[in-house]
């Protein structure tokens, strides 16, 4: 292309040098290359195999099935995934807002450069990465191993397969897409976490052994009694009712556990925003490092309504919290306010409560005030901005300021190191 264009700026005067026939010669060239590759089709039949989930910034490695369904051998083909359309619709970009965007000049907040290009980024899901493949003899099968990482938590959907080639002359690159709709679900980053001691006593849970595995508290059996509508076939007791002839249950005394509350503030103005991701990955972290083997976990949150999961002896496994949270979004259409009810009302059953919190201001203050005054056991992490100020009044947790801590976002590692 650069012999091309120099030829084409000294060849325009044809009586003192000889440049316009490389340029003829050159372009002849390129457009055979073109025209070579204008009727490429790859033939190939794909097939994917993608494993269950994956995570933020780790790379996803995957096995693609190949076969060759053209009469001749394929050579020199390269293939790579194709992602969805990243490009935001015109609503999007209207109401996306940078989060650097109050800090630019008029021109750029007018023109909306830098918001596109977030927004772009914001979409893009992954990073992907192509695979040469090795020649593929005609009905013969091969298998590659292709490799994306991912980039945003949540489902990322991969719309087909691109596959190149480039003419014999090595000139120009053909290509075909192989439409295949596929998604693979992206859990949040997960961060080391040091040994955090939960503070709280086991609680009464109502329903005692029906929340408990067969780990931790044993089942303290305390009479027989006769069989009433409603009651579990496994505690029957069969020698009883060959007996009696009727039917005779065993009674156990109700259960008390360690319950902990993990609250995670979802009320923030911007969607997106790295300070939102890194309170959705804090809490993802406390979700794998929780013992819920040996305790219940509560994920409080508010979406389009208030939720409340329960993780921990045998009621859910972790994986199926990531997945909770590897979809919470940012609640624009409700108050702070909104989460009292739900923590309220289960505040009783509670040994301790974790609140992860994107600001710390008179409505977050009260909620954690609130719970304090009802005996509450309370760890409060706070994350803002990268250069949040450390030194915010702990306000109702200054009776107890190693149990309040702040982390930028950014370096939430170095922060979680002094918890």
């Amino acid at each position: 292309m650069a012999a091309l264009i120099a030829a084409a700026v000294f060849g325009q005067n044809t009586n003192i040098n000889m440049a316009y026939q490389a340029f003829t010669f050159l372009l002849a060239l390129l457009a055979i290359s073109i025209l070579a590759s204008t009727f490429f089709k790859s033939h190939l039949m794909v097939r994917r195999r993608l494993p269950r989930f994956g995570t933020v910034g780790q790379p996803v490695s995957y096995r693609i099935e190949l076969t060759n369904q053209f009469r001749r051998i394929r050579k020199r083909l390269k293939i790579t995934e194709k992602l969805t359309d990243p490009r935001p619709t015109f609503e999007e970009f209207i109401q996306g807002r940078e989060p650097k965007e109050a800090t630019r000049n008029r021109f750029d907040r007018v023109v909306g450069y830098h918001r596109w290009m977030w927004l772009m980024a914001l979409k893009t899901g992954a990073k992907v990465k192509g695979v040469l493949l090795s020649d593929i003899g005609p009905g013969d099968q091969s298998e590659v191993r292709l490799e994306l990482t991912p980039q945003q938590r949540g489902y990322l959907h991969l719309s087909g397969l691109q596959v190149t080639r480039t003419d014999p002359l090595g000139l120009y690159k053909a290509s075909d897409t192989i439409q295949l709709h596929d998604s693979i679900l992206i859990l949040p980053r997960r961060y080391p976490l040091p040994p955090v001691m939960l503070p709280g006593t086991r609680k009464y849970q109502p329903g005692g052994v029906a929340l408990a595995s067969s780990v931790g508290d044993a089942e303290e059996f305390i009479s027989l009694r006769e069989y009433r509508p409603g009651d579990p076939l496994r505690r029957i007791h069969w020698c009883s009712w060959a007996k009696t002839g009727k039917p005779i249950v065993k009674e156990y005394q109700e259960e008390y556990f360690v319950r902990h509350a993990l609250i995670l503030d979802t009320f923030h103005d911007t969607s997106g925003s790295q300070v939102f991701e890194e309170a959705v990955s804090l809490a993802a972290s406390f979700v794998t490092t929780v013992q819920t083997h040996e305790c219940l976990l509560d994920l409080m949150f508010v979406g389009p309504e208030e939720y409340c999961f329960t993780g921990g002896r045998g009621l859910a496994h972790i994986d199926r919290m990531l997945e909770i949270l590897a979809s919470v979004n940012v609640c624009h259409d409700k108050s702070f306010s909104s989460l009292y009810p739900m923590v309220i009302e289960r505040a009783g059953l509670l040994s301790s409560c974790i609140c992860i919190l994107l600001e710390w201001n008179d409505e977050r203050k009260q909620l954690v005030a609130n719970l304090r005054e009802l005996g509450i056991p309370m760890i409060v992490l706070v994350v803002g901005e990268l250069g949040f100020v450390e030194t915010l009044d702990p306000g109702p947790m200054k009776d107890q300021p190693h149990f309040f801590h702040t982390l930028e976002a950014g370096r939430i590692e170095e922060g979680l190191a002094k918890l």
